[in-house]
């Protein structure tokens, strides 16, 4: 059996220079889901889930702020509406007696606990129309064509892969489908996102601003999107870079 030549000694130190580097080096997608890597790293801090800073539901309920939301989306009796980072529920019992016996409310988190707390809340207010869904960081999981509405209602902050995100989530929207989105303006790692970012990450993936408001009511801004047309390859999408006070896509 003829056995391996040895290393020179410049050949050895050039192996040993490559593999401390692959060592030092970083991967750019340390850290991300599998199913997230053929998107685009979003160039933006996220926050960290928790428990929200925006009132208990009986402050928030004097501020009207479900119904105003409500009113601007246009939920009517019928609909099938998605909730998605329903946290304890404020919007998807309301969302829920909002569509009445013929709509469909399904209530989605990433939060396993905060799923089964909402679920004693569905059974004890016998809420027969409200379904329950474990979702992911970079998918929604939601069945293709079948939301009149999906609500992010303080919750897009979070999303930590909002390319892969969102682009998944327009196939769930029926036709004349939208998208409806409330954040506090504000920094994205102080639970809230500036406008101009957040249109900027939706029309990267296809999606059409359609309405936006600021009202009192909301601690913040109301948007609502809807889907433009086919969706991008993923590798196709241009991040959204965030620079000083202005936020552009990077062409």
């Amino acid at each position: 059996m003829r056995l391996p030549r040895p290393l020179s000694g410049r050949t050895a130190l050039l192996a040993f220079v490559l593999a401390l580097a692959a060592c030092q080096q970083k991967a750019p997608d340390d850290g991300r889901p599998e199913t997230a890597r053929a998107f685009p790293v979003a160039d933006r801090p996220v926050s960290k889930a928790s428990e929200t800073d925006f009132g208990s539901e009986v402050q928030r309920d004097s501020l009207h702020e479900a119904e105003v939301v409500m009113d601007l989306a246009r939920i009517a009796p019928g609909m099938t509406v998605a909730d998605i980072g329903a946290g304890e529920g404020y919007y998807t019992v309301r969302l829920a007696k909002r569509v009445g016996s013929r709509g469909r409310v399904l209530a989605e988190d990433i939060d396993r606990g905060a799923n089964e707390r909402l679920g004693q809340r569905v059974l004890r207010e016998q809420l027969d129309n409200v379904s329950i869904k474990l979702g992911r960081s970079d998918d929604p999981s939601l069945p293709e064509k079948s939301f009149d509405r999906v609500f992010l209602v303080h919750v897009y902050h979070e999303v930590s892969e909002p390319y892969a995100f969102l682009w998944r989530l327009q196939p769930a929207l029926r036709k004349g489908g939208k998208v409806v989105v409330v954040e506090a303006d504000r920094a994205s790692d102080s639970h809230g996102m500036s406008p101009q970012l957040l249109f900027c990450e939706f029309g990267a993936v296809g999606f059409r601003l359609t309405e936006f408001v600021r009202k009192p009511e909301l601690q913040g801004y109301f948007a609502q999107f809807e889907a433009t047309g086919e969706r991008p390859d993923p590798a196709s999408i241009v991040p959204c870079r965030l620079s000083g006070k202005s936020t552009t896509q990077n062409r």
